[in-house]
């Protein structure tokens, strides 16, 4: 077997085998095949695509790169929610602690900002002291004791996946949907969970612009995850605007202690009621050994009235306190948000027009912030955890022609930067004399 035949194979679009693809991972982690040839299929796959066979392959091989964590002596269903990535996305920030609070084990294994995007690691390592860094040791302790632990990936966890994402992201192939899907899942398939609830963006502000891209890749890792044997929903929701009011890791953390306490944005509070009834529900699958079916209206609503009493009673607070202090960090920030980093220069940012905003773009707000320095263009850049956009606007909102939009937070004081930042999102506004239409963040489930 030669890498050259398997470039060719999957150039002339024709299916590779699990031993075509085994043989391609394990040359490539070992040496043995070049980055060049990897580069050249990665670039075929983007082309022509993979079959889910192809894709349940490659995330096997991907997954058993690296270690993969036991949790079997933890009785309780073991269940996790990932996002595909989105601009003031930190719904896992919340529903960790409130699905834990409902006893059941939550693992996550989450990433860092990209671009326009933000990341789940960035916005905890806001919280002063608080480590990722974790042993995966220290992570299932962590598990046992609270019921709930977020790590960055850690170098033993699919080790394919760290690699072939460095040849992604210098070959332009990061967008591929079954490329996108294996990396996902191997990651999330190595936790040890009975269940998966995926947040699949769809809009501005996601990598998947479109619905029907959205829908492929929600199809395909729930067609991987299932087929592993893990329970997996999907529910594409829109990302055509920011969800919540801030985009950035300080803000974004003192937003989520608010939403915990009971105050939250209408979005972020439809976000985590769907999700995390569906987290309940797959726990339920799993303590009954029952397949996935399309549960009943009556059903989410009972499990989206005990999500809301576990907020309103202190529960889900209360475990997030938990949380900060069994990571190292501090966990009076819950009574005093103010210890969070605070950035020292602020700026109105006013569209000058008045009218019902119809539009915000969410890849422009993204970028924006980025700009202000809550974000990295490339992998390993440092960041202002305190640095970000407070939104005081959205759509469906009126705005008066002296009204700000949205408050800059930022640090740096480089004038240039900063007019880019305000011009970009500026840009990204459409204000009208009619007021849309109110849409359901929630566009589809996918079983």
């Amino acid at each position: 077997m030669r890498a050259y035949d398997l470039i060719k194979k999957k150039r002339d679009n024709k299916e590779l085998t699990r031993e075509d693809i085994e043989f391609l991972i394990t040359g490539f982690l070992t040496n043995k095949i070049p980055d060049y040839q990897i580069s050249s299929f990665l670039m075929a796959v983007y082309f022509n695509g993979m079959s889910v066979n192809e894709t349940s392959a490659l995330t096997e091989h991907m997954l058993n790169s690296g270690r993969k964590l036991d949790l079997s002596d933890i009785s309780l269903p073991k269940i996790d929610k990932h996002s595909t990535g989105g601009v003031g996305d930190k719904i896992s920030l919340i529903l960790a602690p409130l699905v834990a609070s409902s006893g059941i084990t939550i693992p996550m294994i989450a990433g860092r900002g990209l671009g326009h995007t933000g990341g789940t690691i960035d916005k905890l390592e806001s919280i002063p002291e608080l480590r990722t860094n974790l042993s995966v040791e220290n992570f299932i302790k962590i598990l046992k004791n609270i019921g709930f632990s977020i790590i960055s990936q850690t170098d033993d966890i699919a080790p394919a996946d760290k690699k072939l994402y460095g040849l992604r992201d210098v070959t332009a192939t990061v967008e591929s949907i079954p490329l996108i899907a294996a990396s996902i899942m191997s990651k999330k398939l190595a936790e040890g969970i009975n269940g998966l609830v995926l947040d699949v963006k769809c809009g501005s502000g996601a990598f998947m612009k479109n619905i029907h891209d959205a829908k492929k890749l929600a199809r395909t890792m729930v067609d991987v995850g299932n087929s592993a044997g893990v329970k997996t929903a999907a529910i594409i929701t829109d990302m055509s605007q920011p969800l919540g009011n801030t985009v950035g890791n300080g803000l974004e953390i003192k937003e989520c202690i608010t939403a915990l306490k009971g105050t939250m944005s209408e979005d972020i509070k439809e976000n985590i009621l769907i999700l995390g009834s569906w987290m309940l529900y797959l726990a339920d699958c799993v303590r009954e050994k029952k397949s996935l079916l399309m549960p009943s209206s009556d059903r989410m609503e009972k499990y989206s009235e005990k999500l809301l009493r576990l907020i309103e009673d202190g529960s889900a607070l209360k475990k997030f306190s938990e949380f900060i202090k069994a990571q190292n960090g501090d966990p009076s920030v819950i009574e005093n948000p103010e210890l969070i980093a605070s950035a020292v220069k602020t700026r109105e940012i006013k569209p000058g027009i008045m009218g019902y905003i119809t539009k915000m773009d969410a890849e422009k707000v993204g970028t924006a912030s980025m700009l202000l320095g809550a974000g990295r263009k490339k992998q390993g850049e440092p960041i202002d955890y305190s640095a970000g956009i407070l939104l005081l606007k959205k759509i469906g909102d009126f705005i008066d022609k002296n009204e700000p939009a949205a408050v800059f937070y930022y640090n740096n004081d480089d004038k240039i930067l900063l007019k880019e930042a305000a011009d970009l999102f500026l840009s990204g506004i459409e204000i009208n004399d009619l007021k849309p239409e109110k849409k359901s963040i929630i566009i589809e489930v996918i079983l």
